[in-house]
């Protein structure tokens, strides 16, 4: 009966770890870039219960198996192609994916090389490309990117170019497998080990400017899996209940019967 109990409550544990997950890609749903966490669960191994008899020796009959319960394996993020949305802002700029893998803007951050696709730009007082919150664009020396004004154009394959005279060039990284990308604050991302991503190829993405690449959240799905979760939630809190009754009568009821 006891296993039963730790079943329930693992049950009970991944719908709400999943519960979570949903809550957060439904508020970043109008977040740029952002790319939408999905959860993996996975079954404990099964036990094989066996007939023991008086002296404690398993005898040969089998009762059979027990199912120990689920857990929620991993959450990484979908990387699914966002819609992009037009704001004629030059410091907005969207990537969109024309190979395999997913190209990413490569940002600093705190002295490490951090990535992105939330491609919502600023220049701050220095003059320096930066993210929404402070963290630098990275050129493709890996250095940070200055530019005279917000007033400049970037071509399709990330140079910048103002007065008709190219710059700089955005470092556009690419992950050939990104699943294994590690998720952070402010919709950056990092490596596993910390190594740097190499540049994508020309052909493999292209820049959109005055446009920023909006969540692939399906808020519609995601309402749907979060009703899942919450019934999947309330059958376990019943079967938990059920076990509970089961033990109070067997303590309060059968156990004063016996005496």
């Amino acid at each position: 009966m006891l296993r039963g109990l730790y079943t329930a409550v693992s049950g009970m544990y991944a719908s709400q770890r999943k519960t979570e997950m949903l809550s957060n890609n439904m508020a970043n749903a109008q977040t740029p870039g952002y790319k939408a966490d999905q959860a993996y669960s996975r079954a404990f191994p099964e036990m094989l219960l066996d007939r023991m008899d008086p002296s404690g020796m398993i005898q040969s009959r089998r009762i059979g198996s027990l199912h120990t319960g689920v857990y929620v394996q991993e959450v990484i993020p979908r990387f699914i192609q966002g819609d992009l949305r037009q704001t004629d802002r030059p410091t907005d700029l969207a990537v969109s994916d024309r190979g395999n893998g997913a190209v990413l803007f490569s940002i600093e951050q705190n002295g490490q090389v951090k990535y992105t696709r939330n491609g919502r730009f600023t220049v701050d007082p220095s003059g320096f490309l930066t993210t929404e919150s402070g963290y630098y664009v990275l050129d493709e020396n890996s250095n940070r990117i200055r530019v005279n004004s917000s007033q400049f154009h970037v071509d399709g394959e990330g140079r910048i170019i103002e007065n008709g005279v190219q710059g700089a060039r955005l470092r556009l990284a690419v992950s050939e497998n990104p699943d294994t990308l590690l998720k952070e604050g402010d919709g950056l991302y990092r490596t596993e080990n910390g190594a740097l991503l190499p540049m994508a190829e020309n052909g493999t993405y292209e820049i959109s400017q005055g446009f920023i690449e909006g969540s692939n959240v399906d808020l519609a799905r995601s309402m749907t899996d979060m009703l899942a979760s919450y019934r999947a939630f309330e059958a376990n809190q019943k079967v938990l209940q059920a076990y509970d009754k089961s033990l109070d009568k067997a303590v309060n009821e059968i156990g004063r019967l016996n005496g």
